[in-house]
């Protein structure tokens, strides 16, 4: 399997202006929706298309800044004295968070949607700090600064406590600086490898980003101490002073603003838009991110509203996270998702290899065709027939509701029914005529083609719900269902 995929993509950055070669229609609709969330039933889909485009991607990013933060859990202020076992207690409340967020996910969309993304760029790793406290505010963060100000992101996320732990901030004082945070700011965080630091660089800002170290208790606040902060002369990025955490926020942005631009909207691209990032559109997207004094809003309007994110070449272009495969698909058929299916999505996702709070690294997970390989692959094939399976056990009309709302309770048509299935869960639908024929051949299952023939079959046989969910785990195992 190569490597890379060839970004094609056409279009700027300009205002998408619908036409009848790239009509504002289903496929388009489910595109926006799949790329700023999880995708979305029939519905939302209708939702969509009653509005103007480019005034619902507005209306979608204004609901996700208005949304209020979630609820402290009870446990928000515990420390491990409060846990009677400190050995199981905790990990129960990390899960009660995580399929919160789960949950939040099915409901919000484009705010956790881009928390997601965050999570992958300001990892840390809850099997570093171990601590429900600090998982809380670690992702409360996320969700607060998903389209806020990137240099108050910045400057907020190397205080939250899981980053102190994981990156040894909180071991880090004057007489023993510890550079690994230092250094992850700048290559992972803001500039990119090697972009624009330099060795000594880091050790001075290690230096100024010392002191923050006061904790008695764990899973208490961690607090700043003067004492233990080095108050000497340093040198960062050419200035020189007696800087300290704030300093370093604002030379890093004031000296290199441009690198931080260049970087972060590479990320954005490449994770919302395309694989392989087309430099001149990333190129503008910094501009508009300086101009706004890093606030990410902008940004993102900008690139979800523009003729190049609406693009045909661009849709279908990235293979799904795990967490979007596995959500996606209920959403989208609108099938019911209880707390035990959260619990699996959970537990599935982290055995295709993404475990929410336990990105692989610091680097995060790579993402894309790194998702897939046999093991993957077959998994997620196996994942979706253990849920189609449960569902036709447990909830057979479930399957016969869903392809009735989708195209008419009074269809007698096999073949409608498969094109428009293989439509609403395919980015492209059916791939050839000879794709579609194959789906049709499934649907029709064992049913005698004569009653197909004379008119008889109809979405009200008892044979339907079956029929739906075989066709469904043959839509599963196409190429094209991995990607959005």
């Amino acid at each position: 399997m190569p490597t890379t995929v060839l970004n094609c993509q056409a279009g700027t950055l300009a205002p998408w202006t619908p036409d009848s070669q790239q009509p504002w229609d289903e496929r388009r609709a489910r595109h926006l929706l799949r790329r700023l969330g999880f995708g979305a039933g029939r519905q939302q889909v209708a939702e969509a298309l009653a509005h103007d485009p480019l005034d619902y991607v507005d209306q979608l990013i204004d609901q996700a800044i208005a949304l209020p933060l979630p609820d402290p859990p009870a446990w928000a202020d515990w420390n491990e004295d409060d846990y009677a076992n400190s050995g199981v207690d905790p990990f129960d409340h990390f899960l009660e968070w995580t399929l919160q967020w789960i949950k939040d996910m099915l409901q919000y969309g484009l705010r956790e949607k881009v928390a997601l993304f965050w999570h992958n760029h300001f990892v840390t790793i809850w099997e570093t700090y171990g601590c429900p406290q600090y998982q809380y505010l670690y992702h409360r963060l996320l969700q607060q600064y998903a389209f806020g100000n990137f240099k108050e992101f910045v400057r907020e996320i190397g205080k939250t406590p899981a980053m102190l732990i994981f990156l040894n901030g909180a071991e880090s004082t004057k007489w023993s600086p510890n550079e690994n945070y230092a250094r992850e700011l700048y290559e992972l965080f803001t500039l990119g490898a090697d972009n624009g630091y330099t060795q000594q660089d880091i050790v001075e800002t290690a230096r100024a980003l010392t002191g923050w170290n006061g904790i008695t208790t764990y899973c208490e606040p961690i607090t700043f101490v003067p004492m233990y902060h080095d108050d000497g002369v340093k040198t960062i990025f050419g200035q020189t002073g007696n800087w300290g955490y704030d300093d370093v926020h604002d030379i890093l942005f004031a000296e290199r603003g441009q690198q931080v631009a260049q970087h972060i909207c590479r990320k954005i691209y490449r994770y919302f838009v395309h694989p392989e990032p087309d430099e001149d559109i990333v190129s503008g997207l910094a501009a508009t991110f300086m101009a706004n004094d890093f606030e990410l809003a902008p940004v993102f309007r900008q690139l979800f509203k523009s003729e190049h994110f609406f693009h045909d070449s661009i849709i279908g272009t990235r293979v799904k996270d795990p967490i979007e495969c596995l959500l996606t698909f209920p959403l989208e058929a609108e099938f019911p998702v209880d707390d035990s299916v959260l619990a699996d999505i959970w537990y599935f996702a982290g055995l295709l290899g993404q475990n929410l709070f336990n990105p692989v690294d610091v680097a995060g997970w790579p993402g894309d065709r790194a998702w897939i390989n046999s093991t993957t692959l077959t998994g997620r094939w196996q994942i979706i027939d253990y849920y189609l399976y449960d569902l036709i056990n447990h909830q057979p009309e479930a399957f016969r509701q869903f392809a009735q709302n989708l195209v008419g309770s009074n269809t007698n048509d096999p073949v409608l029914v498969t094109q428009r299935l293989l439509e609403h869960f395919l980015p492209q639908g059916p791939a050839s005529q000879a794709a579609l024929d194959q789906a049709v051949s499934v649907f029709k299952w064992e049913v005698p083609e004569n009653y197909y023939a004379t008119g008889q079959w109809n979405l009200d046989w008892d044979s339907v719900p079956w029929q739906v969910a075989l066709l469904l785990q043959h839509i599963a195992r196409q190429p094209e269902f991995q990607l959005s």
